[in-house]
């Protein structure tokens, strides 16, 4: 039994320098490695994710001008009927004007024995 105590004690010193190595393997990882690759990983994740999200807003953007352009061309349409149907109530009107004159114009004068009524 003492053998065996022994030999697990030795086997116990043999293993401490191999657990400090291994401690400061994993601190020098941690710093050298992990912290930085970490950091670089959110950055290119945040980068990604504005970037999405600037591709989002001007797909929204792009499709409200779009929307616009819809509602300018309506209106315009919208207008360009407007205009013709007040040119056409113009030209009529005009006709119907040039009518009166033309007849008040050309009207016989009255007599002043039609106006007295003998």
């Amino acid at each position: 039994m003492e053998q065996t105590l022994r030999q697990l004690g030795e086997l116990l010193l043999g293993a401490v320098p191999t657990a400090i190595l291994l401690g400061t393997l994993y601190i020098l990882y941690t710093f050298l490695v992990h912290r930085p690759l970490t950091a670089v990983l959110a950055e290119r994740r945040s980068r990604t994710q504005g970037a999405m999200e600037k591709a989002r807003a001007d797909i929204a953007g792009a499709e409200a001008r779009t929307r616009a352009q819809d509602q300018v061309k309506q209106a315009r349409a919208f207008m360009e009927e407007d205009k013709r149907e007040a040119m056409s109530k113009l030209q009529s009107e005009a006709a119907r004007l040039a009518t009166d004159i033309v007849r008040t114009v050309l009207r016989p004068m009255a007599s002043p024995s039609q106006v007295g009524g003998q």
